[in-house]
């Protein structure tokens, strides 16, 4: 079947799919076909099929709303492995471009991969990809350039601070897991401690996103702080984006009884689709919590600490919540080489209130997640961009004070200290 033919019927059929409830438009399908092919056939220059064909699926995705959305051949196979199952083939670094030379610096290794293993260090210069070099080529491209099957071999050249001499590094790709849950400090062999330095045996635990294995990474961790005498912990949500509803139900449900509700969702017209509630008691379900939020805390982290709230597990501190409450189902299509991510239903409290901020929500409605009554701490837009860049420098792995520089200030966040407080006199009220 010629490659032309078989995209318009992939086109037809992808139109149908989203206008089968209402026959009367799929007559739409045929017009875009012909569309397609009037294109194809008398356009001044030849055309690229697949670029008309995805063109066409984003700008009928965009009509629909901001979460919505068209994930190309180019960026399916990322999405699906670093976004949902939290893994991908490579060596194992976060990298950007350095501002100044407009070469590949690496911000840090990851533990236990090729990168880290081989000895690459935070704030390498990365100067030539099995010999191209790294200079005025784009971090997207040059990304994948070192990505690639599992068993590929790369070979980077990397120029280190105060070395005139470039390294070599051969290594050999693997499979990467990304992990999403973190602590606030390294062990000494660079594993996450998960207890927060200063204080009497209070847990801390970060969560950037959910994916396939965060419930699994959270309950190792949980598991740790219970080793060690855990008094309480601080569950920290503040800029994570969401991600998978069922990793945060499993999370929620971690420190909540049997039959609690977690979450429903509700679809056209408001009719209640489904209702999340938890099946067995929860292994920390005693154990004094309070969840640190932000403005950028959205959808899935949104959920759990909407249901923690609501279920009078947790104390809720830092910021309201950016709202987004809505469910996107992924819908894999080109026989999975894009996706589709649609948007089908909304999610609402165990309260009964909604999670979700309108267009036309103003600021006293009711959507996200609220702290609780006096634990709201506002930070500056100047203070924020200060927390985050503290926040990066002190995940970077191996990272050293340059000779001369004056040592690092300590860290200032005032949200956690809040939440620490909060914690001690949940603790004290407990030991009553």
């Amino acid at each position: 079947m010629p490659r032309r033919t078989l995209l318009l019927l992939c086109l037809a059929t992808i139109v149908s799919f989203a206008c089968y409830r209402r026959a009367h438009q799929i007559v739409y399908a045929r017009y875009f076909s012909e569309i397609m092919e009037a294109v194809d056939r008398y356009y001044v220059e030849p055309v690229d099929n697949q670029k008309l064909f995805e063109g066409a699926i984003q700008g009928m995705v965009d009509q629909l709303d901001p979460f919505s959305g068209y994930i190309g051949r180019r960026d399916a196979r990322q999405f699906q492995q670093v976004v949902l199952e939290q893994r991908f083939d490579g060596i194992g670094i976060e990298v950007a471009i350095d501002p100044k030379t407009r070469q590949l610096r690496v911000s840090t290794p990851m533990v236990g991969t090729p990168a880290y293993e081989a000895g690459i260090q935070a704030g390498d210069l990365v100067t030539a990809i099995d010999g191209r070099s790294t200079t005025g080529v784009g971090l997207r491209q040059l990304s994948e350039l070192m990505r690639g099957d599992s068993g590929g071999v790369v070979t980077l050249t990397v120029v280190r601070d105060g070395e005139k001499t470039p390294r070599e590094f051969r290594l050999v790709r693997r499979e990467i897991k990304v992990d999403t849950v973190l602590g606030d400090t390294r062990n000494p062999d660079d594993t996450w401690n998960f207890f927060l330095p200063g204080h009497d045996r209070i847990g801390y635990v970060r969560i950037t996103s959910f994916g396939d294995r965060t419930a699994e990474e959270v309950d190792a961790a949980l598991s740790q702080l219970r080793a060690g005498g855990a008094r309480g912990l601080v569950l920290d949500l503040r800029d994570n984006p969401g991600g998978l509803l069922d990793s945060a139900a499993e999370v929620a449900s971690l420190f909540l009884d049997a039959d609690d509700l977690l979450v429903t969702t509700r679809g056209r017209e408001g009719k209640e689709l489904e209702r999340w509630v938890v099946e067995q008691p929860g292994a920390c379900r005693q154990l004094p919590l309070v969840v640190l939020v932000n403005h950028d805390s959205a959808s899935a982290a949104e959920i759990v600490a909407a249901a923690l709230a609501d279920n009078q597990r947790a104390t809720i501190v830092g910021e309201r919540t950016y709202g987004k409450g809505t469910v996107q189902n992924v819908i894999p299509i080109e026989g999975g080489r894009s996706v589709l991510k649609l948007t089908i239903a909304t999610y609402w409290r165990p309260s009964g209130k909604n999670i979700h901020r309108l267009d036309r929500s103003r600021r006293g409605d009711e959507w996200g997640v609220k702290p609780d009554e006096g634990d709201e701490v506002k930070l500056s837009t100047k203070e924020y961009a200060e927390w985050q860049r503290q926040r990066r420098e002190r995940d970077i792995i191996g990272a050293k004070t340059p000779p001369g520089a004056a040592p690092a200030e300590p860290p200032v966040d005032r949200q956690l200290d809040r939440a620490v407080e909060c914690l001690e006199q949940l603790i004290a009220r407990d030991a009553r």
